[in-house]
């Protein structure tokens, strides 16, 4: 029995406490309770497309399965039948890392906090559950996670599969807030992860791509609840980047909008307050204007592209030309509607090329009057860490993100910005965001990553059959 405890014993989760898996990488044994498991049924005819629907695909059976019973029955079915297996939560991802052909797992009914340690400041929970049900139940322990991401309808193992981040030069990626989790592979092991135990699949795990297993439970670090206080005012591209340094150094969550086409520039601070809640927002400007005329004008500009620098130009002036603030509970402040669908493009650069990139993504646009590109770049940074396929492994980043909306769901020609882009992303040694759409394939990751052989050796022990793989994942491993 010694090989069984290679990687660590498996581990009891929920009511499942009659069975512990006794398999080496290649065996799996039959227990008592894996016999008397529900058949489980899968849904036909289930089309399956991301919120922002530009990828979407139709898998032969879809599932939502509410125990682990239940799950590791589906695995066996995929595996008798040849099958690979996809799992999704929110859906959000901007790519098709979540589509397949084959099985996918909603773990939406896999949604319980199953613990919170208030002496630890630590709460576990399933993998199914969104962040915006953990926002609230964490305030009710008077808990929050320390950053989160602009949207939180996204499952907890989706968040951390696919390095989710928000902005804050002190703080990380949201998967460095993940201390432990528990993954069931494709064998049907289920391993306990953490730094202590499994630590090299844990380092891969807390970014997993979802290709190592199915992620069960996720153990966050939490820190007290907190308001912040947001005050975003004007100012010009050349002040931001000339004074960088002093602006990490002035806001704990500091952020800034560029404007293409012009020098407008949004700055964006978010700090810790104790001060009440309140609000300067406004339902006319917000949506009225914000969303439903630029709704209108966005689409006007896919039959009269030149428009595009005006429309800049002229909602910069109208939404974002004076000083506003806002208080609330911290994930209130955190989170905003990202209103219509959208393509977008996000690359993590060392964070002293930030100035170099910037200017030259400008000076592309100006070089090229056809090539248009929508408000905002939206430029966050986030602290070095050393999770194996981090865009931000071993070093302090900026993370730029471009954006082409789709109004009224209408495509618009964005070819040449994203190449263009993408161009200057990898001159200054980028790497892209996992969960949105880029052309790297595995030499570039090869390049990119000093950890990515690492990584791959885990995947190829935990799933040496590619049940957990797709078209996406192919290009990066193959």
């Amino acid at each position: 029995m010694e090989k069984v405890l290679q990687w660590g014993n498996a581990l009891r989760v929920g009511n499942a406490l009659q069975w512990r898996t006794c398999c080496s990488w290649g065996m799996h044994c039959d227990t008592t309770a894996r016999r008397m498991a529900a058949k489980v049924h899968g849904q036909g005819g289930f089309k399956f497309q991301n919120w922002a629907k530009t990828y979407g695909s139709s898998p032969e059976l879809y599932f939502q399965p509410t125990s682990v019973e239940e799950i590791r029955e589906i695995l066996d079915m995929a595996r008798q039948r040849n099958k690979r297996v996809k799992v999704v939560g929110g859906g959000h991802s901007p790519s098709d890392i979540a589509c397949t052909d084959d099985f996918m797992i909603q773990m939406g009914k896999m949604n319980k906090v199953l613990k919170v340690d208030k002496e630890k400041q630590q709460v576990t929970v399933e993998g199914g559950i969104f962040l915006s049900d953990l926002n609230v139940e964490l305030s009710k322990h008077g808990l929050a996670l320390a950053n989160l991401g602009a949207v939180s309808e996204v499952a907890a193992a989706g968040v951390i599969g696919t390095g989710t981040h928000n902005t804050g030069i002190k703080h990380g990626i949201l998967p460095t807030q993940v201390v432990g989790l528990s993954l069931l592979t494709a064998s049907g092991d289920i391993l306990e992860c953490s730094e202590s135990i499994n630590a090299d699949i844990f380092q891969a795990a807390r970014l997993h791509l979802g290709c190592l297993g199915v992620v069960l439970t996720v153990t966050f670090q939490c820190v007290p609840q907190f308001h912040l206080h947001e005050v975003t005012f004007p100012s010009t591209l050349t002040e931001v980047l000339n004074h960088l340094d002093d602006h990490l150094k002035r806001s704990q969550y500091f952020r800034f909008l560029w404007f293409p086409h012009s020098e407008n520039v949004t700055v964006i601070y978010q700090d810790p307050t104790n001060k009440p809640p309140s609000s300067s927002a406004n339902w006319f400007w917000d949506y009225a204007v914000g969303y439903y005329l630029l709704e209108f004008l966005l689409w006007i500009s896919t039959f009269v592209p030149s428009l595009v620098c005006w429309i800049n130009r002229f909602f910069f002036w109208l939404l974002f030309s004076s000083r506003v603030e806002n208080i609330n509970v911290s994930y209130k402040i955190f989170n905003y509607e990202c209103r219509f669908k959208q393509h977008v493009q996000d690359w993590a650069i060392p964070i002293e090329k930030t100035k170099e990139a910037l200017l030259e993504l400008k000076a592309a646009l100006e070089n090229n009057p056809k090539m248009v590109a929508h408000y905002p770049v939206e430029v966050r940074f986030a602290r070095a860490d050393e999770i194996w396929l981090s865009p931000c492994f071993q070093r302090d980043s900026c993370y730029m993100n471009i954006i082409m909306y789709r109004p009224y769901g209408k495509n618009v020609p964005r070819l040449n910005y994203w190449l263009t882009y993408e161009g200057i992303m990898k001159k200054y040694g980028g790497r892209p965001h996992w969960a949105k759409a880029h052309s790297c394939t595995r030499k570039d990751f090869e390049k990119m990553y000093p950890a990515f052989p690492k990584f791959c050796s885990v995947r190829d022990k935990l799933d040496p059959t590619g049940m957990f793989l797709n078209t996406y994942l192919e290009k990066v491993f193959y």
